[in-house]
């Protein structure tokens, strides 16, 4: 077989040997594990099966290869692939910009006007804002308010309104306005047909408003605070009256209260109150009323005069004094017959007639002559000393709830138009002419 790796003829080959390319007679007995299988194949005669021209082709040398090596020349090297262009990204487009390229020339034009819109809105915006704080603080200083009041112009776009000297619609909302011995709690307006004097689309100096319709709000939260009444309580009462209910101090008492105000109209501008149903209950007791008619003064109640039926000593305490039974029309014989008898007694105290009387007589004439039939009753004498100081006109004026709207700026008339009561407070609706501010 003949190998690659030898480049020169064998010399010591023998002369009877057969030459190497010729095969041997007689096959070269096989040895190896495998020699007994048939179907085994030696690798390296598979190996000298090759084609023996393959070593040959290897030996041979390329002219073309070492001619450039053998002269000494560079060999011509073909140039690499050139790589593909890179695409730069250009400088200085903004990724809005990018978007734009591929809209049409309609589009643009359509993106432009609505970005040209919004800051025209943006602008138009901004001067309404400024308009709207110059005419808060020439009201505030006009009115000498205590609090800011919030100004809203309706209408766009505001700048032509501006160009032309004239609003359309003003709202106005001042709260905590100080009217007497209350405070509002907030009085809203509307105006109408408002002109504006100044230079300029930012020089506004004053407005002249045409007409005014708005409203006034009497919170019934802040009246006790307001009027020192403040464990007193007002509710309405249907669409003219307010309920007063409570308690006042007298003498060390807590006496509880209970009145009733009638609200009306007086005048253009003013509201008043009448108070109405006022009592002071000293417990269940006996009751006070202010004034000077038969039904006012201290009386009895009608569950006192039933638990004097169960106290005897009491009852007895009260027919003894000559005033009091003079004032029952009795005879004196029933008298000492229901002193001397607890049944008779008690008798005596249910008859409807009796009772009548009795709940009729004034205690505070029968305080002077017998202070000790008071004391037995359960009255103390000074409670009763400070509830003949109270009079009815300065209970009613604890719980009046008048009051007059404030002078308007410039020559402005504001005239009351309706009064009515609701759950929460008194509204007021009312409307003027001529307002004007700041000029």
């Amino acid at each position: 077989m003949r190998s690659p790796h030898r480049m020169t003829q064998d010399t010591d080959r023998s002369p009877g040997a057969p030459a190497p390319t010729e095969a041997p007679a007689t096959p070269a007995p096989r040895y190896g594990p495998y020699d007994s299988d048939p179907e085994w194949d030696n690798p390296y005669e598979q190996l000298a099966r090759l084609d023996d021209r393959a070593v040959d082709t290897f030996l041979q040398k390329d002219p073309d290869a070492f001619d450039a090596f053998e002269t000494g020349e560079t060999p011509a090297c073909e140039p690499p692939p050139a790589a593909p262009p890179r695409r730069h990204r250009p400088r200085g487009r903004s990724p809005f910009r990018r978007a734009l390229g591929h809209l049409s020339r309609g589009a643009k034009i359509t993106v432009g006007v609505l970005v040209l819109a919004a800051f025209l809105t943006l602008g138009d915006r901004w001067a309404v804002l400024y308009a709207e704080n110059r005419a808060e603080e020439s009201l505030k200083k006009s009115m000498d308010l205590t609090a800011a009041p919030e100004v809203d112009i309706d209408g766009f776009p505001f700048l032509t309104q501006v160009a032309a000297r004239r609003l359309d619609t003003v709202h106005l909302t001042v709260p905590d306005v100080a009217a007497g011995r209350v405070s509002l709690a907030e009085v809203s307006a509307t105006g109408h047909d408002v002109r504006i004097s100044g230079e300029g689309l930012t020089g506004i100096d004053g407005a002249d408003i045409g007409g005014v319709d708005g409203e006034v709000r009497l919170s019934f939260d802040d009246l006790g605070r307001e009027l020192g009444a403040s464990q007193v309580t007002f509710t309405g009462k249907g669409t003219d009256r307010v309920l007063a209910r409570g308690t006042l101090p007298v003498a060390g008492h807590e006496l509880a209260l209970r009145a009733d105000a009638l609200i009306r109209r007086e005048g253009d501008r003013g509201v008043s109150t009448e108070v109405t149903g006022m009592r002071l209950d000293i417990g269940d007791l006996a009751v006070f009323r202010p004034g000077t008619g038969p039904e006012d003064g201290l009386h009895l109640t009608p569950s006192s005069l039933k638990k004097l039926t169960d106290e005897t000593a009491k009852a007895k305490a009260l027919l003894s004094v000559p005033a009091i039974v003079h004032a029952l029309g009795v005879p004196d014989s029933r008298i000492r017959a229901a002193l001397d008898s607890d049944r008779k007694l008690a008798d005596l105290l249910g008859t409807p007639a009796v009772v009548e009387d009795l709940l009729a007589v004034n205690l505070v004439d029968l305080a002077a002559a017998h202070p000790d039939v008071l004391r037995r009753l359960g009255i103390d004498p000074g409670l009763l000393d400070a509830l003949t100081g109270l009079t009815r006109p300065q209970l009613a004026d604890r719980l009046a709830l008048g009051f007059t709207l404030p002078e308007l700026p410039g020559e402005g008339d504001a005239r009351l138009r309706d009064v009515r009561v609701e759950p929460d407070g008194i509204l007021v609706r009312l409307e003027g002419t001529g307002v004007s501010f700041g000029t």
